[in-house]
C-alpha cells in the first residue's frame, strides 16, 4: 500500500482538507503514478458540491491527471518508470462489451469506472487526482508527448477529449460549417480543434467581450447570441453546432441555425431540462445529440494531434490552498480558462 497526501471533501459542500489515503498496492498490470498536475473540472464541482446526487464521500475528486511513471507492476509492458502519462474521466470498464471492444470504454454497459465517485468492480471506492500518487491499470494510461507540457496536458484529458471526440464523430473537416457556443474551459479548445480539422469555425457567445481571444484560437467568424439579429442572419448555416456551455439555451433558436440534416451536439451539461418544439427538428431532418468523453485509443490521438497543432489550453496553476477560492471562481466565471493545481503543493 502506498500512502498518498490528497485533497479530500469530507461531505457535500464542505471545505477541502489535506489529509492522507491509501492506495492499492501495486498489481501486475499497475502504474505507480506521481502527479504532478491536476486540472480542475467543472463536473469536479458538481460531484463535491453532491449536485448530481449519489456522491461517495469522503471524496477525492480529479481526472485530469498528469505526472510520471514511479513504479510498473511486472506485467506491465506499455510504460517505464519516468514516462509521461496521463489519466482521465475513468479507471477500468469490463473490456469484453461490444463498445470496449470498439476503443469506446466510455460507453461499457457494465458501466465504466470512474477515476473517483465511482465504485470499482472489486467493491472499493475511487480516488481521483487531487493526490501526490495514483494508482492506475496500464491500459488506462495514456502517453503525453514530449512536445506537450504537464500542467497544460493536464486539462485535455477531460476538457480535450469532450470537445474532440463529437468533432472527429460528426466529421467536422473541410468543406463543413461548425459553430462553438460558448468560449470557455471547454469552448477554446473546440475552437483550437475545430480549426486545425480544417472546418470552417464560427463562435457563438452571449456579447462581443470574448472576440478577440475567439478569433486568436482559431475562429472564422464571432457573433453575439444577445443581439437577435444574429439568428436571423445565420439561419440555415451549420452542418454542425457544438455547445460547450453548462447553461439552458433557446433551443429552438439555435436548431434554426442548422443546414437539414445538421445536429446540435451538447458536451455542457445544465443542472435543468432543456425544452424545444419537435418542428424544430421536422422541418430540417435536424438532430439533437450528446457526446460523452472519448475512449483510451482516441485519447492518445487526441493528445498526439494536440502536440502536432500546437493545441493546449490557457491555464491558471494554483497551490492547493487556493482549492475553495478556485471553485469560487470556476463559479463566476472567473477563469481564463482551466485551472490546473500543483500536485506539490499538497
Amino acid at each position: 500500500m502506498t500512502t498518498t497526501r490528497v485533497l479530500s471533501v469530507p461531505s457535500a459542500k464542505a471545505p477541502f482538507e489535506k489529509t492522507t489515503i491509501q492506495r492499492r498496492e501495486l498489481q501486475p498490470n499497475d502504474v505507480l503514478i506521481s502527479v504532478k498536475y491536476s486540472g480542475i473540472c467543472h463536473s469536479d464541482i458538481h460531484s463535491a458540491y453532491d449536485e448530481w446526487e449519489g456522491g461517495i464521500f469522503p471524496m477525492v475528486p480529479g481526472h485530469e491527471i498528469a505526472g510520471i511513471v514511479q513504479a510498473v507492476g511486472s506485467s506491465v509492458s506499455k510504460f517505464n518508470v519516468g514516462d509521461r502519462v496521463g489519466v482521465g474521466c475513468f479507471v477500468d470498464s469490463c473490456g469484453e462489451c461490444e463498445y470496449c471492444l470498439n476503443d469506446e470504454e466510455q460507453y461499457c454497459t457494465k458501466g465504466v469506472v470512474q477515476t473517483y465517485n465511482s465504485i470499482g468492480y472489486d467493491g472499493n471506492p475511487t480516488y481521483g487526482g487531487y493526490s501526490q500518487n495514483i494508482v492506475v491499470q496500464e491500459s488506462f494510461v495514456v502517453r503525453i508527448p514530449d512536445a506537450l507540457a504537464l500542467d497544460v496536458a493536464s486539462p485535455l484529458l477531460c476538457a480535450g477529449i469532450t470537445t474532440y471526440s463529437p468533432l472527429k464523430h460528426w466529421n467536422a473537416g473541410p468543406g463543413k460549417r461548425v459553430a462553438i457556443v460558448g468560449v470557455g474551459g471547454l469552448g477554446h479548445l473546440a475552437i483550437q480543434y475545430t480549426h486545425a480539422l480544417g472546418a470552417e469555425v464560427t463562435v457563438l457567445s452571449r456579447s462581443e467581450d470574448k472576440k478577440a481571444e475567439a478569433l486568436s484560437f482559431g475562429a472564422d467568424h464571432y457573433y453575439a447570441t444577445s443581439d437577435s439579429a444574429t439568428f436571423t442572419e445565420l439561419a440555415g448555416e451549420f452542418d454542425l453546432i457544438l455547445n460547450t456551455v453548462s447553461a439552458n439555451l433557446d433551443v429552438d433558436a439555435y436548431l434554426s441555425l442548422l443546414r437539414v440534416n445538421g445536429t446540435l451536439v451538447n458536451v455542457g451539461a445544465p443542472a435543468e431540462p432543456d425544452r424545444y418544439n419537435v418542428f424544430s427538428l421536422l422541418t430540417g431532418r435536424r438532430s439533437i445529440a450528446g457526446s460523452l468523453v472519448g475512449g483510451i485509443k482516441e485519447t492518445q490521438e487526441m493528445l498526439d494531434f494536440s502536440a502536432q497543432h500546437g493545441i493546449v489550453p490557457k491555464i491558471e496553476v494554483i497551490h492547493a490552498d487556493q482549492i475553495e477560492e478556485a471553485y469560487e471562481r470556476v463559479l463566476k466565471s472567473d477563469v481564463r480558462y482551466r485551472f490546473v493545481i500543483d500536485a506539490s503543493t499538497l
